[in-house]
């Protein structure tokens, strides 16, 4: 963990993520990085206001202990969280204990610090309390027994968008891949008739009716709770559309409830009215459900604006959610295009026949692989992974994802730059890591490399890139980020702007031809009006954009040599390796340029572009990882960047790597 400085953890933390370098400047004033070795107690159940804890690195658990000493353990908080919040805002004793479960870096604001800072940054203040009003519980009532609870509404602005469907699936998957309580709070008009008892097993079911004068003792509602055999509970309401007193009746439910479930899911009937708006207002993350037809998206883009604009709703609040549930002819391209905003995710069409809790009767249909992930991204318990650059050393990646696949671990998101794109994609299209292996025999000979040359003159690059380009279009084809099996970044960089491009819409082929082009090598690539260079200029280890992204969980793989080892192979490729260019290439006579590049490589200047890149990207990628969970870095001792031919051998290196490192994987995973 050496070397996460404050600037670091304040410029990637979510929380600062969108405040002006001014501000972020009066964090660093009255800030402190404290490091926490594992068992360290950061602050004990009882005690007094501290501070403001945001974790930059490592993991930390909160829990509960009752007079026998008896401990209850809450949440596992990961990289990007911030505690102690409540003790600040409300000046009472800390509520849980907070201790390190491995050595952690933190960073710290104290208490008189984080009322200047508070005063200094009002803007601050608003986010934090949003915060405050999923984690402050109603002590009153009964004892705390989470650390925090989100409320997610589900709504659609027509009745058959799917949205009780969806709403089931969502419960049963959080509950089966976060652990944590879940129950679902299904509300009706009184002369509508509930679906979700008989679905999930519990007959008829009791009613909570919201329109008596008795549901204002928001306790009753406990007793009409319905407890499935799988893990989730269900509370079933009817209202009169009518009567305001049963959206302020419900919303002192959902204050009681959120002492006791970490997932609160509306699903709320689809009607426009300003009482489903206010309750819609409470809820920390909006699901709103569209058809895949341009009359459903224009609907749903004009109720999106209209909770934006008449009720001040916040932009990330509102994911939109695409049901296939009927074929179209538009395009994902299209369909955002129409919603004017990103779509958050798509779930495919249910076939006849299929049941309704495809998340525990059908776990490997399309449906709910798409649930799941939408479940993993809500319970922050998403699992990125990110392959670095590194050319031939990136065919240890291949490795990596052999291990993957055979020990079943999930992956939610992947990223990658250069080699590490490329490999990236093939397995996000669908590719497993022996057919990756199989397509590198392309390269089983030294001399194959030589068929991706295709001279230029040397003005931008030495290569134009026709020939890779055309290798690329042979295995990814006219594949798009839509084609996907789960979600894929790439990582390019705009050297003129001398910033980061994160790709992921468009063609594959153009993404990583543009994250494959190495400065002084290729010529820089057009993408989309912009000239692109190797993601690996900037981000050889692209940990940042998931980080970003709110993935909590990473593991990155980099395959760069130390510094050390660089030096150490480019003393050994003086000595004696010597670059075979073939007969046919030797011929080439543009204007002497055969000549030319004969000579130059004799010289070994591509050895010196590379070596000189990857001694730069060697540093930066140390200091990538910092941002990782996991790090998995294969021994490449022996090996040569371009010795492509021996793809098995870096392979291998790499499942060792994983293997070794595979305890460290689950623990992760699983926490």
């Amino acid at each position: 963990m050496e070397g996460l400085d404050k600037n670091l953890i304040i410029q990637e933390f979510p929380l600062f993520s969108d405040l002006s370098p001014k501000e972020r400047a009066i964090i660093r004033e009255n800030s402190s990085v404290l490091p926490f070795k594992k068992g360290d107690i950061i602050y004990r159940e009882g005690s007094g206001p501290s501070g403001f804890y945001c974790l930059g690195s490592g993991r930390v658990v909160t829990y509960v202990q009752d007079s026998q000493g008896n401990q209850t353990t809450l949440e596992y908080l990961h990289r990007g969280k911030y505690f102690g919040i409540i003790s600040l805002l409300t000046n009472e004793p800390h509520s849980v204990t907070a201790q390190a479960t491995n050595d952690c870096l933190i960073l710290v604001i104290d208490k008189e610090a984080f009322n200047a800072v508070i005063n200094k940054i009002p803007r601050l203040a608003i986010d934090l309390s949003l915060t405050l009003s999923r984690r402050l519980k109603r002590k009153d009532i009964h004892q705390k027994t989470i650390f925090e609870s989100t409320i997610i509404a589900v709504f659609s602005s027509y009745s058959q968008a799917g949205k009780t469907i969806y709403a089931l699936n969502l419960g049963l998957s959080l509950k089966q891949e976060a652990h944590k309580s879940v129950i679902i709070l299904d509300i009706l008009s009184t002369d509508k008739t509930h679906s979700l008892p008989a679905r999930l097993g519990l007959g008829a079911g009791k009613i909570f009716d919201l329109s008596k004068e008795t549901a204002d003792n928001a306790g009753l509602a406990k007793d009409f709770i319905l407890k499935s055999g799988f893990g989730l509970d269900l509370l079933c309401f009817h209202y009169s559309p009518e009567d305001n007193h049963c959206v302020r009746r419900l919303l002192g439910i959902l204050s009681w409830l959120v002492n006791d479930y970490h997932f609160i899911i509306l699903d709320l009937p689809s009607l426009i009215d300003k009482n489903i708006f206010s309750i819609l207002n409470q809820s920390d993350l909006i699901h709103l459900l569209s058809g895949p037809d341009e009359p459903e998206l224009k609907k749903t883009s004009s109720l999106t604006r209209q909770l934006k604009d008449a009720f001040n709703f916040q932009e990330d609040k509102i994911k939109i959610i695409i049901n296939e549930y009927k074929l179209s002819k538009i395009t994902p391209v299209e369909q955002a295009q129409i919603l004017g905003r990103q779509i958050f995710a798509t779930l495919p069409k249910i076939d006849a026949g299929m049941p309704e809790r495809l998340i525990l009767d059908s776990p490997g249909s399309e449906y709910a692989k798409a649930v799941r992930r939408v479940s993993r991204y809500v319970s922050e318990s998403m699992v990125g992974l990110v392959l670095g650059v590194g050319v031939g050393y990136g065919f240890c990646h291949v490795g990596v994802l052999k291990v993957i696949e055979e020990e079943h671990i999930p992956i939610d998101i992947i990223a990658g730059s250069s080699i590490g794109a490329l490999i990236a994609s093939l397995w996000a299209i669908g590719k497993s890591s022996s057919e990756i292996l199989e397509i590198t025999k392309e390269f089983r000979e030294p001399k194959r490399i030589w068929g991706l040359v295709d001279l230029t003159i040397p003005h931008l690059g030495f290569l134009k890139g026709n020939k890779l380009y055309k290798f690329l279009n042979k295995y990814l084809g006219d594949k798009t980020f839509f084609d996907t099996r789960l979600p894929l970044k790439v990582i390019a960089s705009d050297v003129k702007r001398k910033e980061t491009r994160v790709l992921d819409k468009g063609l594959l082929a153009d993404a990583i031809m543009a994250s494959c082009s190495m400065p002084g090598v290729f010529a820089p690539f057009k993408f989309k009006e912009e000239m692109l260079f190797d993601g690996g200029v900037i981000n050889p280890l692209p940990t940042e954009p998931l980080f970003k992204m709110g993935v909590k969980k990473i593991i990155a793989v980099n395959v760069t040599p130390s510094r050390q080892d660089i030096l150490n192979q480019y003393a050994k490729i003086k000595e004696g390796l010597k670059v075979n260019i073939p007969e046919g290439i030797q011929k080439k006579g543009w204007f002497g340029l055969g000549r030319y590049f004969r000579e130059t490589f004799r010289t070994n200047i591509l050895d010196i572009i590379f070596s000189s890149v990857e001694i730069l990207q060697s540093e930066v990628a140390q200091k990538e990882a910092l941002l990782a969970d996991v790090v998995l870095h294969p021994d490449t001792s022996g090996l040569y960047w371009l010795e492509l031919h021996k793809a098995a051998e870096f392979a291998r290196r790499g499942e060792e790597e994983a293997r070794r490192n595979l305890d460290k994987i689950k623990q992760l995973i699983n926490e």
